[in-house]
C-alpha cells in the first residue's frame, strides 16, 4: 500500500495558519483523489495544531516536538546550520509518520502545499517489486494561475519527488537520535536520496508520467520560490529568443482534465 507521510510544521513556525490549513485541505483533496483505495494518508502534526476535515484513508500522527528555532534564515546565519535545523525538523516528523505507518509498502512524502498525480496508487500496486521512482516530470503551480509550468528533474527542486519501497529504510537506525545523518540525509531533505539509493545498488526509476505539482510564490514558502511567470520568464530568458520559444513551449493549460487528476474535487 502505498502511504504518504506529510509533515506539517509547528504552529509557532508559520505566520499565517488559516492559510497553511487552507492550503493543507487542498494538498488532502489532491492525495484523495487516487484512482483506486490502495493508499493511506499520515499527517503529522503537533498536539492541538488545529488540522482541516479529513477524508477516509487519513489519519494524524500527533508529536510534541518544539519549534524550529532556525526556521527562518537570519542574515547573519550559516547556511549549513540553517538547513541542519531544517532537515532535523522535518525528518524527525516524517520519521513520526513512518513508524506509525501499518501495512506500508511504499512511502511517499508529501510536502503539505502540493498535489499529486491521481494515477500513483494504482501504478505503485502494479509494480509491488520495485525500489521505487522519481518523479523526472512534474509541473510548477501559482496560485490564481490558468497555466502550469512543465519541467525536467523535478526530483531536484521539490520534496514531493519520489516514492520509495518500504524496504530501503532502514527503521531500526531511524529510531535513533534526531541528530543522525541517516535520517536528515533520507527524510529531511530531497536533494541526495536517488544518488544515495543508486550507489547503495537499489536505484530508483523515472516515474513514467507527470506525477506532482510544486506549488510555488506563496506567502507561507519556506523555500522562498518565486510565482510561476517570475521564474519560468527570468530576466536571462527575455533577452534570449531561443530561450524565451523554448520556455514558451513549456507551458501548460490547467485544463478540466489536469484539475481532476492533480487537484481532485476541490477549487484550485
Amino acid at each position: 500500500m502505498l502511504t504518504f507521510i506529510i509533515p506539517v510544521r509547528h504552529p509557532a513556525n508559520s505566520k499565517n495558519w488559516d492559510a497553511l490549513k487552507a492550503r493543507l485541505a487542498q494538498t488532502v483533496t489532491s492525495i484523495s483523489g487516487q484512482n483506486s483505495d490502495r493508499w493511506q494518508a499520515i499527517i503529522v502534526a503537533n498536539v492541538g495544531a488545529d488540522l482541516p476535515a479529513l477524508p477516509k484513508g487519513f489519519s494524524v500522527e500527533r508529536v510534541d516536538f518544539p519549534p524550529n528555532p532556525k526556521y527562518e534564515r537570519g542574515v547573519a546565519d550559516d547556511v549549513e546550520v540553517f538547513w541542519d535545523f531544517v532537515r532535523i525538523d522535518k525528518g524527525r516528523r516524517v520519521r513520526a509518520g513512518m513508524l506509525a505507518a501499518r501495512n506500508a509498502t511504499f512511502f511517499m512524502i508529501v510536502d503539505d502545499d502540493d498535489f499529486v498525480s491521481s494515477k500513483l496508487a494504482d501504478y505503485v500496486a502494479e509494480h509491488p517489486d520495485e525500489n521505487g521512482w522519481y518523479i523526472d516530470r512534474g509541473y510548477l503551480w501559482s496560485e490564481g494561475n490558468l497555466v502550469l509550468g512543465a519541467i525536467s528533474k523535478f526530483f531536484m527542486l521539490c520534496g514531493t519527488s519520489h516514492i520509495i519501497n518500504a524496504r530501503l529504510y532502514d527503521l531500526e537506525r531511524l529510531r535513533e537520535n534526531d541528530a543522525d545523518d541517516y535520517m536528515k540525509r533520507t527524510l529531511g531533505s530531497h536533494i541526495s536520496v536517488a544518488h544515495d539509493l543508486a550507489a547503495a545498488g537499489t536505484p530508483l526509476s523515472p516515474l513514467p508520467f507527470f506525477g506532482a505539482i510544486y506549488r510555488v510564490g506563496h506567502a507561507g514558502a519556506h523555500s522562498r520560490s518565486s510565482r510561476l511567470i517570475a521564474t519560468f520568464f527570468s530576466k536571462a530568458t527575455l533577452v534570449h529568443p531561443i530561450r524565451f520559444v523554448k520556455t514558451a513551449l513549456s507551458l501548460r493549460l490547467l485544463t478540466p482534465k489536469l484539475r481532476r487528476e492533480f487537484f481532485g474535487a476541490g477549487p484550485a
